[in-house]
């Protein structure tokens, strides 16, 4: 077996079943789980129509680089978000999804066949996708913790000179999981000018970016366009999941760096990722229409304005740039602790948000703090919410008379 692979920690929701295993909560209140960021809205009906008038796809085999169509839909997308101009034949990739992407570009980018191990940057708490890549592709990860202090950004200027040599990829993830937090211009260009003196690629996790309540969140592509560059070493990652309700789909694209991208899809090819035709069809559909997306913000938007002015009392939490996620503070900074009581005394399930990150730097940054994901539907959300109310009040000393 593989070696590498007893590296690889245990999935934040293994380590949430083990510490709600043997917890008895009240069988007369219905389980409500605002644990995991699977979106519940209903899937888009034209999504559903395209799938169902093409499924003849299914019959044939689809090509690695997707249908020029796909590509194409993909392309003219980015332009309208992002003012970028894409080639569909060489920067643009479709991918079963980002996490699929996210894991198999950083088996592609990093080397290791030198005598200094490599380095793969990301944000601390994060995606545990970036950390498992890393450690399977034979690359040392290294934690940025991301803190309230600095509005949850990295702080490149703390990264040793040391690292920065050895670093072959950093990711970052803007709108950021679990903190909802988006990266400005000025952070974006610090980090491109390290990016053009050390030469690692910037990878850019950007899933959550289409559920923003204010103006849209810059990307790489917007930033580069903005910086007046071009998209080398810089591969942006997005989906459908988040942003048209369709995580079953498994379906995204990657764009950028044209060189990075030839590479990749021979690494895919080989792989063996290609996305389903009948998929390609819906997709199409998908990143052609805005209207589903405006409504998928907008009862995002109306959830947190319902949800939030009940929890602020009781928790330190505040609304989020953009994505679906609150980052709580609980009151005695034992998120572990929390989330198995809140289970216990309310059946509502939440995320420690220790489970998202790691220990680095003297510090878990996630530690004290719990994700609340805001998928389900209104009414559940705040049925959460009133139970979440309830057990904080329960758990504060009385006052004294």
């Amino acid at each position: 077996m593989n070696p590498r692979l007893a590296q690889l920690h245990p999935y934040p929701f293994q380590r949430l079943a083990a510490l709600l295993a043997g917890a008895e909560p009240p069988s007369e209140l219905p389980h409500i789980s605002l644990a995991m960021g699977e979106p519940k809205h209903p899937a888009p009906q034209l999504v559903k129509d395209a799938l169902c008038a093409n499924l003849a796809g299914l019959s044939g085999y689809p090509a690695t680089q997707g249908s020029p169509a796909l590509r194409q839909a993909c392309a003219a997308w980015a332009e309208r978000r992002y003012g970028v101009a894409l080639d569909p034949a060489r920067q643009v990739l479709p991918v079963n999804g980002s996490r699929e992407a996210l894991f198999a570009l950083t088996q592609c980018l990093i080397d290791a066949s030198g005598g200094d191990k490599p380095v793969v940057i990301s944000p601390n708490p994060f995606y545990q996708i970036y950390e498992g890549a890393a450690l399977l592709a034979g690359a040392e990860p290294y934690y940025l913790n991301c803190e309230a202090a600095r509005r949850f950004q990295p702080d490149w200027d703390s990264v040793p000179d040391t690292v920065w040599r050895r670093a072959q990829l950093v990711i970052v993830c803007s709108p950021g999981n679990p903190t909802g937090a988006v990266m400005g211009l000025a952070d974006w260009d610090k980090l491109f000018a390290l990016s053009d003196r050390y030469g690692f690629v910037i990878a850019s996790d950007e899933c959550y970016s289409e559920i923003y309540f204010d103006e849209p969140p810059l990307g790489g592509l917007s930033v580069a366009r903005a910086l007046g560059r071009g998209l080398d070493r810089l591969v942006m990652l997005t989906s459908l999941s988040k942003r048209s309700n369709v995580p079953g789909m498994r379906s995204g694209f990657v764009a950028g760096d044209a060189t990075i991208l030839e590479k990749f899809l021979l690494y895919r090819t080989y792989h063996g990722s290609a996305m389903s035709l009948t998929v390609q069809a819906a997709s199409i559909a998908a990143w052609n229409d805005e209207a589903h997306v405006e409504s998928n913000r907008a009862a995002y938007a109306a959830k947190f304005a319902a949800v939030l002015p009940l929890l602020a009392p009781v928790l330190d939490v505040a609304m989020p740039d953009a994505g679906f996620y609150l980052w709580a503070k609980v009151p005695d900074g034992d998120d572990v602790g929390f989330a198995r009581a809140l289970f216990e005394q309310e059946h509502v399930t939440v995320l420690p948000g220790s489970y998202l990150a790691r220990d680095a730097h003297g510090g878990n940054p996630g530690s004290g703090y719990i994700r609340i994901a805001l998928v389900a539907e209104t009414a559940e959300c705040l049925a959460a919410a009133h139970r979440m109310v309830a057990f904080c009040r329960s758990r504060q000393p009385a006052s004294s008379a």
